[in-house]
């Protein structure tokens, strides 16, 4: 049986941590069958150090990330995306570039660390925290047989884990 990949990009307001982290944990625990991406409305210059640490920590590649525009992935030569999923109030509400293919989208509110203050550990537990809300997540989209579902329910079904 095969199975074609999916591209999927998550955005987020910086492209900094949560969609980082997101990419990550998706791209090491999606056995092929999933592409993903990150890209953010308003891009910081640097990823945050605690997203590697923290996918370092899982066992998870934590070189090749940069910062970037969702615009690149509206572009030209751009890969076909099969599903976008916004991280943060501010990018769900932001209108989006005109996406090729008109993927499937849903949103999924997640708490971004970088605003947490305090010591490193405070800090630290923080991306943990993250990290864990995206890894439930997006271990339920791994669960989800999308072949069988067309755009309108899976946006249903994968809008029903922002509970999770």
């Amino acid at each position: 049986m095969s199975e074609r990949v999916h591209n999927v990009l998550f955005v987020c307001t910086a492209n900094s941590s949560r969609s980082i982290m997101a990419e990550g944990i998706l791209n090491a625990l999606g056995s092929g069958r999933f592409q993903a991406y990150s890209a953010g409305i308003h891009p910081r210059a640097d990823v945050n150090p605690f997203a590697l640490e923290r996918l370092r920590k899982w066992y998870i590649l934590d070189t090749g990330y940069r910062s970037k525009s969702w615009n690149e992935f509206s572009a030209p030569g751009a890969p076909a995306m099969d599903l976008i999923i916004t991280l943060c109030d501010e990018a769900a509400a932001e209108l989006p570039p005109a996406w090729p293919g008109s993927p499937a989208s849903v949103h999924w509110t997640i708490e971004d660390p970088v605003v947490v203050g305090g010591s490193d550990e405070v800090r630290r537990h923080a991306f943990l925290t993250t990290a864990l809300a995206l890894r439930r997540r997006i271990e339920l989209l791994l669960a989800v047989p999308i072949e069988g579902l067309d755009r309108l329910s899976l946006q249903q079904r994968l809008g029903e884990f922002d509970k999770a």
